[in-house]
């Protein structure tokens, strides 16, 4: 008897080659404009810097060697730690505390909530000229409030001591809108036979964010948290207006040392170098995010 042998579906294969095309925008901008970058990058970082017309060289680890031996960029470490760790836990937290508010009835509550969310969609270098004037010397809204007080004067952006805590503070207030947004729509999600139980059972309102609420919010504040934690370690816009890196490189953070490196010194092997390192360190950072804190999340 003849064998019978099967032909494949020419409809199956008419589908998989639309779907491949349909996909193929997209894929050639994922490669062109993230995968090829990400890779010329780290090529770059084993390659110098090329002067004059010449083609850079192979230098294996060197600018790696050279930026452990940068006392700038361990400056822009300890700074942007710093940065990180103020900005992260305040700007989560006053999120949270605006979102509970704003997320119970009240009389002009859109309008609140358009007041919080305002500095989000406002442009950072719009947003630094404005407290680049509450900043200024003498007659600038800050001190105006410090001479009242008969405080004197000060210059907040020119004082090592105080120039990052500056930035941290304008970094704070147009990120907590931001993420107040989430967690508003997170509450609205919550089932409000919730709250009714629990007022049934005399609860108390701390009661009831601690044990009901707020672990119905881990979700929203691990994503909160992933997005905060990046936010932290790319900030660069607002540090053009305000410092500058300055005073003596008190406000630099590691973004804003990788952009003077690349685009002010054009040593664009070392800011390969820098790329890589931060890009690495972010993601060790998500991947411990999501592998350690996911396992205390609970999902509805």
């Amino acid at each position: 008897m003849p064998v019978m042998r099967s032909t494949p579906d020419a409809g199956s294969s008419q589908r998989a080659v639309h779907a491949w095309l349909l996909l193929l925008p997209a894929l050639v901008l994922l490669v062109a404009f993230t995968h090829w970058p990400t890779l010329a990058t780290l090529i770059d970082s084993f390659h110098s810097t090329p002067r004059g017309g010449r083609a850079g060289v192979w230098v294996g680890l060197e600018n790696y060697a050279a930026m452990v031996d940068d006392p700038v960029f361990w400056q822009a470490v300890r700074n942007n730690l710093w940065f990180a760790g103020a900005t992260i836990p305040l700007s989560i937290g006053l999120a949270l505390i605006m979102a509970l508010w704003v997320n119970e009835r009240m009389v002009g509550r859109t309008w609140v909530r358009m007041a919080y969310f305002t500095p989000t969609v406002l442009p950072m270098i719009a947003v630094a000229n404005v407290w680049l004037f509450f900043y200024t010397p003498q007659y600038g809204l800050l001190e105006q409030i410090t001479s009242l007080l008969g405080l004197p004067s000060r210059n907040w952006l020119g004082d090592p001591a105080t120039a990052l805590a500056c930035v941290t503070v304008v970094a704070v207030w147009k990120e907590a809108g931001f993420f107040m947004i989430f967690y508003l729509a997170a509450l609205q999600t919550l089932n409000p036979s919730l709250k009714e139980a629990a007022a049934i059972e005399g609860a108390s309102r701390w009661y009831f964010f601690r044990r009901v609420q707020w672990p119905l919010l881990l979700p929203t504040t691990l994503f909160v948290l992933v997005n905060a934690v990046i936010n932290a370690f790319r900030l660069v816009d607002h540090l053009f207006i305000l410092t500058r890196g300055g005073p003596d490189n008190a406000s630099t953070l590691l973004l804003y040392h990788l952009y003077e490196v690349g685009f002010k010194f054009w040593d664009t092997g070392y800011a390969a170098a820098l790329t890589v390192v931060l890009v690495v360190a972010l993601a060790g950072v998500a991947l411990v995010q999501f592998f350690v804190f996911d396992k205390r999340v609970h999902y509805q």
